[in-house]
């Protein structure tokens, strides 16, 4: 099955390409650097042509509210427009659970925005919607730090690995479309707070808990940031993710 991967060169995307590759599927890498630009269209006619599959793993270079927007917007416009042309029969992207409960956020806004175009498109779909990656936990630390104090929420969350990640939304590309949203989660939960105050034990840095801390420009409550039930659980755990990383 040929299976187009749309930011197949980023962290989720690559380890998703390689993934597919090894499963006997024809995987491939489109983004920018690959000739594929999904903002001008430019190379998006002769990559879908054949494809069976389309997945979106792609992220705006900008988290500004207007510049987030318009990434997304056009980006996805393009992209399906271009699907139903080709006849490609599954539209599958990646968002992040909770995306509903965090529109205070202009990133989160735009990925509502996002998904609304991709369930008003002809294209078959599935949207599956992750928690934080381990990768990105120390982006998330910087995000939150204000001069030599770190403020995160008393809040749960799920995180899990990128490894984790890309084998769930492989698993839904080469299945038959949910025209939904799955959510996929890591197999441990914990308190934000807690969890940093923690992690950067060694840091110069102090962990402060404060409830009004916001994530990306939202408010959280205990459960915004995990999924209920019925989600995907990952397998890697956060302490053996981080002992391989060491190693």
């Amino acid at each position: 099955m040929r299976i187009v991967v749309v930011g197949g060169t980023g962290l989720i995307g690559s380890k998703l390409v390689s993934g597919l590759a090894e499963q006997g599927h024809e995987a491939v890498a489109a983004a920018p650097s690959t000739g594929v630009d999904t903002l001008t269209g430019e190379g998006l006619a002769d990559v879908l042509a054949g494809a069976a599959v389309v997945v979106d793993v792609s992220n705006s270079p900008s988290f500004a509210d207007a510049e987030v927007l318009a990434f997304f917007e056009t980006s996805t416009r393009n992209l399906l427009a271009a699907e139903a042309a080709a006849g490609v029969g599954h539209h599958v992207a990646l968002s992040v659970v909770g995306t509903d409960r965090l529109l205070d956020s202009g990133y989160f806004r735009a990925k509502i925005a996002q998904e609304r175009l991709i369930a008003d498109s002809p294209v078959p779909y599935s949207v599956v919607r992750a928690t934080q990656f381990f990768e990105f936990l120390s982006r998330m630390a910087d995000s939150a730090t204000d001069g030599d104090t770190v403020r995160f929420a008393p809040v749960l969350f799920a995180p899990m690995a990128g490894d984790d990640v890309a084998a769930a939304v492989g698993r839904i590309a080469v299945g038959a479309p949910l025209d939904g949203i799955i959510d996929v989660a890591g197999p441990e939960r914990f308190r934000m707070d807690e969890f940093f105050a923690d992690v950067l034990a060694r840091d110069p840095r102090a962990v402060v808990t404060d409830p009004h801390a916001s994530y990306f420009g939202a408010e959280l409550d205990e459960r915004t940031l995990v999924p209920d039930a019925s989600a995907l659980v990952g397998e890697v755990r956060f302490g053996d993710w981080a002992a391989r990383v060491r190693a």
